[in-house]
């Protein structure tokens, strides 16, 4: 079996990750694979550090009839089994290259969104086009707003999302940013590992941990990301008069540590995914408090493995963090069957999950 594996971004995101993830394991399995990507992507020099053939392309945009033709041309020129599409605008490319160029290569989309699909002519042609075989959703919630969309919703499937649990395991229990930014041992740190996107919500993350200070102000919060609400996120800083509580750490290589030096996990997403960087906070032992946006509630179970609260309500995310901060009962509570559950979330069993629907496509 022989995948092409297309991804279009040339940034590092969560969705990147995944891609690496699933093409590692697949690589275990004895599985043939070229990854195709931008020209100088992350992820394109993080494949071929792991042997993995790579393919590139110069991005043009949406539209991009020269990718489509670049699709063609690999399958032309080598026996594909399947197209493995990980975003939108590599969708687009793969059934433009059905469309226009006669490729005949069965076509699978990983949608990783929680908003519906365009109602646009563009976007109702590339998602029933019969190239498309397979819809693989990264959370329950996914397939449920993409289900009305699709003709023929046998096409939806759900693997979720996972991640490295084996980095966890003998990952030393050491606080770096104690050190790192200065502060009392015994200081209790706060912190979210997103990227500053808008959907991600940073003004709620922000107003509750003005909340939360003005209750106790020896709690500190981190963020650490990068990405376009950066200056946005600054501004807030100052206007709020958090500098001295608040740091912004920027993209960090060290999530395993950056995990372990926190006390809490507080996300505050209007819309996501999945949100494995949750998962990554259960397999490091650190309680989450969440909001219930798209696939959180699939991985947070509220008051079992975690505290929920609606999007925005910046009360209840105040009350949420304080109340896992002075319950030492509550927290290991929700840690020990937070970690229960992340055994679920490996990304070796989210390769496998996909690997059977490969097969079904397999001739």
């Amino acid at each position: 079996m022989t995948i092409l594996h297309v991804s279009t971004p040339a940034t590092w995101r969560g969705g990147e990750q995944q891609v690496a993830y699933l093409a590692s394991a697949l690589q275990q399995l004895q599985v043939d694979q070229v990854i195709l990507s931008p020209e100088g992507s992350v992820l394109g020099a993080r494949m071929m550090e792991s042997n993995i053939p790579v393919a590139s392309f110069t991005t043009r945009g949406y539209l991009d009839l020269a990718l489509a033709r670049k699709i063609s041309d690999l399958c032309k020129g080598k026996h594909f089994d399947i197209i493995h599409c990980h975003d939108s605008h590599a969708h687009s490319a793969a059934v433009m290259s059905a469309a226009l160029f006669k490729n005949n290569t069965p076509v699978i989309v990983s949608r990783r969104v929680d908003f519906k699909v365009s109602a646009n002519p563009l976007s109702k042609w590339k998602y029933n086009h019969p190239s498309v075989k397979k819809i693989i959703c990264v959370s329950d919630t996914i397939r449920t707003i993409t289900a009305p969309s699709i003709k023929d919703v046998s096409k939806l499937a759900v693997v979720h999302s996972g991640i490295d649990l084996a980095k966890y395991s003998n990952a030393s229990k050491e606080r770096p940013l104690i050190s790192e930014l200065g502060l009392d041992p015994n200081t209790k740190i706060v912190g979210n590992l997103s990227a500053l996107a808008d959907h991600k919500d940073y003004p709620t993350y922000l107003r509750t941990a003005a909340e939360v200070i003005k209750e106790d102000p020896t709690i500190h919060f981190i963020i650490a990301g990068q990405g376009p609400e950066e200056k946005r996120i600054q501004k807030m800083i100052r206007s709020l008069h958090l500098e001295a509580n608040v740091h912004m750490l920027g993209f960090r290589n060290d999530i395993v540590e950056v995990m372990n030096s926190l006390d809490l996990f507080l996300i505050t997403s209007k819309t996501e995914g999945l949100g494995t960087i949750v998962l990554e906070a259960f397999a490091a032992g650190v309680p989450v408090v969440a909001t219930r946006a798209g696939g959180i509630p699939e991985m947070v179970e509220d008051t079992v493995t975690g505290l929920l609260a609606e999007p925005g309500d910046i009360e209840s995310l105040k009350n949420a963090t304080l109340r896992v901060l002075t319950d030492p009962l509550l927290k290991n509570t929700f840690v020990q069957n937070a970690l229960t559950r992340v055994q679920d979330f490996s990304y070796e069993a989210t390769a496998e999950k996909t690997l059977e629907i490969y097969r079904t496509f397999y001739h």
